[in-house]
């Protein structure tokens, strides 16, 4: 039962998941407690360091530009403005800092170099770092690589056939060349997804074969409930229960026994009860601070007092993997290349998407 197992079939995925709540519960607890400390959860602090006008369509993505959702959006932050942030995660017993750009994809140039500098200044503060910027080549991973990049996040966010019903301005097989990319690299692999976008439980399945059968597994996997934004196409979107976030959680720890589950988006809808139940079926990582990317989340002193309550400890830094040494930018072996790569555009009609796209005309 402590194997980890890389060609699992939607069925059997399927067949967990619907199993009797009790047993799917004991089966989790039991894996996390093979491969983890029950009572230590990684906290992190996710930090939008370049705010709206994103050119994608994401359905659930406040960020698109095309839509209207009273998002303030901000140029790319200042080295020092996130450096200050960091102190003050660090400070509340944060381990990691996330660093989210609303780009498409990553460009080499000057804020991409003012991105790598960010990862060497938190990388110094003995915090793991890691980044959500969109797709990336090689040698860009590479460079972040260099620079001390913990770990790498790009979600797959649904089933690959869902996911056409999302998304169209990219494609799947994008975000797997991203992971790809990343893996050529000592950098780890955060990748995850959403429920609660109207996908049925099959295609949940899907996404978990897709995450389960990556070669080594993802080190973390986030699992995010939507929290429906108005003005965005998924805004009719009823909130998925939290029967159905505990049995994500542990289907997943199930499957992918050694990667930490991320407890994400949408905790602002989770009682503490709900919460606990999660961490018991093998969650054990969460966000801190008021806000994730641009969504609500419970605040920080909130979470720590859930800590105390359920007797639950931060994790310290790099108890996974060593720190990554960082390699100043006047050393870099990998120089920017000013690469084009031709990122997928499938070009198909989402309705729903082109629907919010159109009354954000009119409001706008």
């Amino acid at each position: 039962m402590s194997e980890t197992k890389h060609n699992w079939t939607k069925q059997e995925i399927l067949d967990i998941y619907n199993k009797p709540l009790m047993e799917l519960l004991y089966e989790a607890a039991t894996i996390h407690r093979l491969h983890h400390d029950p009572n230590t959860v990684q906290v992190s602090t996710l930090l939008s360091i370049k705010t709206g006008g994103c050119p994608e369509d994401c359905g659930y993505c406040p960020q698109a530009a095309r839509y209207h959702t009273n998002i303030e959006g901000n140029d790319l932050m200042s080295v020092q403005q996130v450096k200050a942030q960091a102190l003050r995660a660090k400070s509340s017993g944060s381990s990691r800092v996330c660093m989210g750009a609303a780009w498409r994809n990553v460009k080499d140039g000057e804020e991409f170099d003012q991105v790598l500098e960010m990862v060497r200044t938190i990388n110094k503060l003995d915090m793991e770092v890691c980044c959500t910027l969109g797709m990336i080549t090689e040698n860009q991973a590479q460079r972040l690589a260099e620079a001390g990049l913990y770990a790498y996040n790009h979600n797959l966010d649904s089933s690959e056939e869902y996911y056409k019903e999302v998304i169209s301005t990219r494609g799947y097989e994008d975000r797997l060349e991203t992971i790809d990319n990343v893996r050529k690299t000592n950098v780890t692999v955060c990748s995850g997804g959403i429920i609660g976008m109207g996908e049925k439980i099959e295609d949940r399945a899907g996404m978990l074969v897709a995450l389960s059968t990556l070669n080594p597994q993802p080190e973390s996997t986030p699992i995010n409930a939507l929290v429906a934004v108005d003005g965005t196409p998924l805004e009719d979107q009823q909130p998925v229960s939290i029967w159905d976030m505990v049995r994500m959680v542990a289907t997943t720890r199930i499957i992918m026994p050694e990667t930490q589950v991320r407890l994400s988006a949408g905790r602002t809808q989770m009682t503490r009860e709900g919460q606990a139940m999660c961490f018991f079926a093998g969650a054990n990582s969460i966000f801190a601070g008021d806000k994730l990317l641009t969504t609500p989340n419970p605040d920080v002193n909130e979470d720590m007092e859930m800590f105390k309550l359920l007797g639950l400890n931060p994790q310290k830094p790099f108890i996974k993997k060593m720190q990554p040494e960082t390699v100043e930018a006047k050393d870099s072996e990998y120089e920017a290349l000013g690469e084009k790569p031709k990122w997928t555009r499938p070009e198909h009609t989402i309705e729903r998407n082109e629907s919010a796209k159109e009354k954000a005309k009119s409001v706008k």
